[in-house]
């Protein structure tokens, strides 16, 4: 095995999960184990993905499909407990060496909504062996993830048309 890297994909374009699933579909097709935990993408359709198992494992923690900011404060918290168990779990998986890369979909925006803070995050990041590779994608990125991360994407959206 090799060094794992620390890849992030931020910016306010369109297309860093994708990406970070590009990156899934790659490393499993090399014969590597995938774990993807999804975050705050409230109606996503991840059918697709989901048929992907067993070569890439995906989770979901979070049980409603609305939008986290439209949610009131009671659910906002219920999803808020959801969300730190899938954080648990993440920590889990990278203590125990469970994966070869991990992705961590949308986890900046748990910084945005002050879910959790970027020391949280580093704390998790920072369990992983010298092995395991981990994506992390969002719209904003700190200066201190930026310090440890290994390959930084910027995605800047130039046109978009949906499908």
């Amino acid at each position: 095995m090799g060094q794992g890297v620390i890849h992030v994909y931020s910016g306010d374009g369109h297309g860093k999960s994708s990406a970070a699933l590009g990156k899934a579909v790659q490393a499993a097709s090399m014969g590597k184990s995938v774990v993807i935990i999804q975050f705050l993408k409230g109606l996503a359709d991840n059918s697709f993905i989901k048929r992907l198992e067993p070569e890439i494992k995906f989770f979901r923690f979070e049980k409603s499909d609305a939008d986290f900011n439209l949610l009131s404060d009671a659910e906002k918290a219920e999803e808020i407990q959801n969300i730190k168990n899938g954080l648990n779990f993440a920590k889990k998986v990278l203590a125990t060496g469970g994966c070869d890369l991990l992705i961590l979909d949308e986890v900046l925006g748990l910084i945005d909504n002050q879910i959790i803070s970027v020391e949280d995050l580093m704390t998790i990041i920072n369990t992983r062996d010298e092995e395991t590779s981990v994506i992390i994608t969002g719209i904003q990125l700190d200066n201190e993830l930026c310090r440890v991360a290994d390959e930084i994407s910027k995605i800047e959206t130039v046109k978009y048309k949906v499908w």
